[in-house]
């Protein structure tokens, strides 16, 4: 049977009782495509090494020594000191892989009431999925940032600590029936200005010593503005039931690839 012509029938398999708001074909179908970006990036992030590896016993089998080809191929892979970067992010990928692939299948979800129906029903399909998710995805890009700049492990431990209490606090958010839920969003949301403004400014000291800062303000400065989205997606969707399920995984979606 073509694979091509097959329909999503995630939706079919395990489906959805209790909700007024819920995760559509539509909606799944665009989580299979997030779902195969994130597959892609992180196969693609283990072929060079891989296949490195393969020419390397291959030719070394075959000819008993090592060939120039592999030498120069070797001369491009990721040094030892770039290397937690590489491992780093192939961990996030995958983590991000996983939980779109529990989303696609409409797994990882619980129904909650909504104090705001705003016409998207009164209980809605709340994927905690997602948020564990961000739990490896926004620490990683925080770690990453932090071994740029040269910050002290102090500083690195601390702004991971406050990307761990955002996520939590927007989950907590998300999970609060009555109008209290906003404070939890207020303090998730304070905890990113928070954050914010480490990355970009106290992190620029080090940074300038290092000789790196113009490069490292580009990449501070596009994730806090790409961060900032976060809070008003999430304000639109899990928050206010402004936004459907199936709307908030567009956003989302397109924040996370």
């Amino acid at each position: 049977m073509s694979l091509i012509g097959r329909a999503n029938t995630a939706l079919n398999t395990n489906t959805v009782t209790g909700v007024d708001e819920a995760l559509s074909v539509h909606g799944s179908d665009w989580l299979w495509a997030v779902t195969a970006i994130y597959v892609l990036s992180f196969v693609s992030s283990l072929v060079p090494l891989a296949l490195i590896l393969t020419l390397l016993h291959l030719t070394t089998l075959l000819t008993h020594r090592t060939p120039q080809i592999v030498l120069l191929v070797l001369s491009f892979a990721a040094k030892e000191s770039e290397r937690v970067f590489h491992y780093l992010f192939t961990f996030a990928l995958l983590v991000g892989a996983i939980t779109h692939y529990a989303q696609a299948s409409d797994l990882g979800w619980s129904a909650v009431e909504q104090i705001d129906h705003l016409g998207n029903g009164v209980v809605r399909q709340m994927f905690y999925a997602k948020y564990i998710n961000w739990v490896v995805a926004f620490p990683s890009l925080v770690l990453g940032l932090g071994l740029i700049s040269g910050v002290s492990w102090t500083t690195i431990f601390c702004n991971i600590a406050i990307a761990w209490y955002w996520v939590v606090s927007y989950l907590v958010s998300a999970y609060t029936t009555t109008a209290y839920k906003w404070g939890f969003f207020a303090f998730g949301t304070f905890s990113w200005l928070i954050l914010a403004m480490s990355t970009t400014n106290e992190s620029r000291e080090a940074d300038a010593l290092l000789g790196v800062e113009r490069d490292y303000l580009f990449l501070a400065g596009w994730l806090s503005l790409l961060w900032l989205l976060y809070p008003i997606a999430f304000g639109l969707t899990d928050g206010g039931n402004v936004i459907g399920v199936t709307g908030g995984f567009v956003f989302f979606g397109v924040l996370d690839c």
